[in-house]
């Protein structure tokens, strides 16, 4: 059982939902991830999304687009992404971390490789943006091997069809996409991201996370009514890029906890 699906068992005996929040390794400082992933677990992080900085990210919008151009700036790089993962297991050992981003820099490494490299350095899954199902059967499959999760996005648009066949092939979470846009754009229609959601569950049995546009608390409570776990990205960026370097993490804690108390409300 990995430790995405350990988290989510607690989560359901407890009746309390799960929240998630993103941060791009690398930004704003590539020596403060590591901290901050450890203020994200004090805010109340259930499972951390930990974002590789790509050059051409066609699903994120410009603020979580800027913060991934900074840490490449700043020399980030896939392995460097995996030793932080690492560094960060050497105290926490039970907070999942999913990776999310794109293939290439998966394809310039070499999937085989990265996949040893994610298993041993404590990664939990992996959402890859840009591998569809057509193509993700063997990676999901070689990630399972190694105990890791391939995770995959639905969006609105997704058919039945589609749903169906992530469905049979996703492990750990389903990420649904609550906006037709990139990250943190648009307002959220809380009714029709139910509606969603109920329908998705028709086809999936794993859990169902929320993501892109969820803000502030009052968004959170609304969607963690229906969806298993909240997904919260640009705004945590948007957090570190007005805070100074020394108050990083106090600042990325502070906003986690609102978002914790009124999800446990």
């Amino acid at each position: 059982m990995s430790r995405i699906q350990q988290t989510f068992d607690l989560l359901k005996k407890q009746n309390r939902k799960g929240l998630i929040p993103f941060i791009t390794a690398g930004f704003p400082e590539p020596d403060l991830t590591v901290s901050l992933m450890h203020a994200l677990v004090e805010g109340g992080a259930d499972i951390i999304e930990l974002g590789v900085p790509f050059s051409d990210p066609m699903a994120d919008g410009p603020v979580i687009q800027h913060a991934s151009e900074v840490a490449l700036e700043k020399g980030m790089t896939l392995k460097k992404v995996l030793d932080i993962v690492g560094t960060f297991r050497t105290r926490n050992r039970n907070t999942p971390v999913v990776l999310m981003g794109y293939a290439n820099p998966i394809e310039r490494m070499g999937p085989e490789i990265f996949v040893d490299r994610a298993a041993e350095k404590g990664v939990d899954g992996v959402l890859v943006v840009d591998y569809p199902p057509e193509e993700g059967a063997g990676f999901a499959k070689a990630l399972k091997a190694k105990g890791m999760d391939m995770i995959f996005l639905l969006a609105p648009t997704s058919t039945d069809e589609r749903i169906g066949k992530i469905g049979k092939m996703a492990g750990g979470y389903i990420y649904y996409v609550s906006l037709k846009g990139v990250t943190g754009s648009g307002n959220l229609d809380v009714a029709e991201v139910t509606s969603r959601i109920e329908k998705i569950r028709k086809y999936v049995t794993i859990p169902v996370g929320v993501g892109f546009g969820i803000r502030d608390a009052e968004t959170a409570r609304a969607l963690g009514a229906t969806a298993d776990a909240v997904v919260i990205g640009s705004r945590i960026i948007q957090e570190l890029d007005r805070a100074e370097s020394e108050n990083a993490a106090g600042a990325v804690r502070t906003f986690l906890a609102e978002i914790r108390k009124a999800l446990d409300e």
